[in-house]
């Protein structure tokens, strides 16, 4: 077996070993062992230090050029932003327990959904208290006396 044929192989079992594990990157190691094979096949690259720069430096290029691209494929829509926001969005106007007491303008922990959860009030809330969620920013939620 000669080495474009050994570079093409180890392309294959990573571009296959990318449906076993997550992340996208073990795809773009693989295309780049087959542009060591192809530039190996082609007789541009034979030397073993000629054809290991052209696989770092072609899977680097690759990675980084065409990932974020090609992601969606992989994982799916799913995971985009829009949907992850949206989702945020249904929590407004819910109800919390306080369980940890909240100054005004400070913030504490609230029970939502089952879930102690960060949040933060600009009113004072007392423990065992009911308050309403104004707004989502990441795992903290904006909450204020329930009226």
């Amino acid at each position: 077996m000669n080495a474009a044929q050994i570079w093409f192989l180890v392309g294959l079992v990573l571009v296959l070993a990318e449906f076993a594990t997550p992340g996208v990157i073990l795809v773009f190691i693989g295309l780049g062992a087959w542009v060591a094979a192809l530039t190996t096949w082609l007789g541009w690259t034979e030397a073993l230090g000629a054809q290991m720069g052209v696989f770092a430096v072609s899977s680097t290029l690759l990675l980084i050029g065409l990932r974020r691209c090609f992601k969606s494929w992989f994982v799916g829509f799913s995971k985009s932003n829009v949907s992850r926001d949206a989702d945020l969005d249904e929590f407004i106007g819910k109800q919390v327990r306080v369980l940890t007491v909240i100054p005004a303008g400070g913030s504490g922990r609230v029970e939502f959904k089952g879930t102690g959860w960060t949040a933060a009030s600009a009113d004072a809330l007392g423990l065992g208290e009911s308050a309403v969620i104004t707004a989502v920013e990441g795992l903290c939620l904006t909450v204020k006396r329930k009226s």
